[in-house]
């Protein structure tokens, strides 16, 4: 017979291995490396598209895990739980850091949800900025574009906007998630990123809407994707540490 200490350490060894077992491995899963101190994960776009899940990322504020539910992948979605920011965006912050391989003009599409009330015009956006990008900007099919405010380019949308933020909202029903990113109130535009140059730029996000919840994040190269071709896409950016 094992004697006590023996036999509380073979259970531990029981417990890992189960562990390590049970894991998930899905190919549709992220890497989720962690990184040490001194680095930061770094997402990479291949073949001119980047699929990143949202929690990835080191949160400020008032931003929670939720992993309650089924439909979002990962290890579940964040959500806004912090005061309404509608003027004031930078609070909450959330950095990427992204590499592009491939120079080009990039569509953003999140897939987001609204988890509080049951008004599609409520708790449905956040804030995004990309500061260091060649361009980052509104388009409609019509050829109509919009800039941030702060940026000194014009026009500027409809609503709320500053210091090169877009407000980014989602619409309509139902409230659960959808890819859906917008900008400029009640004349919606979709929203792009231009990259001159291969390297490394900055994605930022922070609170706006108290309720909003955000699964991941999708940029392709509008030239080469349709909208339904990435939203797709399944398989998730490699991550590395530096």
């Amino acid at each position: 017979m094992l004697k006590s200490s023996s036999y509380l350490s073979f259970c531990v060894l029981i417990l890992v291995l189960f562990s390590a077992c049970d894991d998930d491995d899905s190919e549709n899963q992220p890497a989720g490396i962690t990184c040490s101190e001194n680095t930061v994960p770094l997402y990479e776009e291949t073949g001119s598209i980047l699929l990143v899940e949202f929690e990835n990322a080191e949160f400020e504020g008032d931003w929670r895990l939720i992993n309650d539910i089924s439909n979002a992948t990962g290890q579940g979605y964040m959500l806004w739980e912090g005061d309404n920011s509608f003027g004031t965006p930078g609070n909450g912050l959330a950095t990427y850091r992204i590499k592009i391989n491939n120079p080009g003009v990039y569509r953003f599409i999140w897939r987001s949800a609204v988890k509080e009330g049951d008004n599609p015009t409520e708790g449905n956006d956040s804030w995004l900025r990309f500061n260091d990008a060649d361009d980052f900007f509104g388009e409609k099919s019509n050829g109509s574009i919009v800039y941030p405010k702060g940026t000194g380019k014009t026009p500027n949308p409809e609503g709320a906007s500053s210091d090169g933020w877009f407000k980014i909202y989602r619409s309509g029903n139902p409230l659960d998630f959808k890819w859906q990113s917008r900008t400029s109130d009640n004349d919606a535009h979709d929203v792009f990123v231009q990259f001159n140059t291969a390297g490394t730029y900055t994605m930022e996000v922070s609170g706006r809407s108290k309720g909003h919840a955000i699964d991941k994040f999708i940029l392709f190269e509008r030239d080469v994707f349709i909208e339904s071709e990435a939203t797709d896409f399944e398989t998730f950016s490699e991550i590395s540490c530096e």
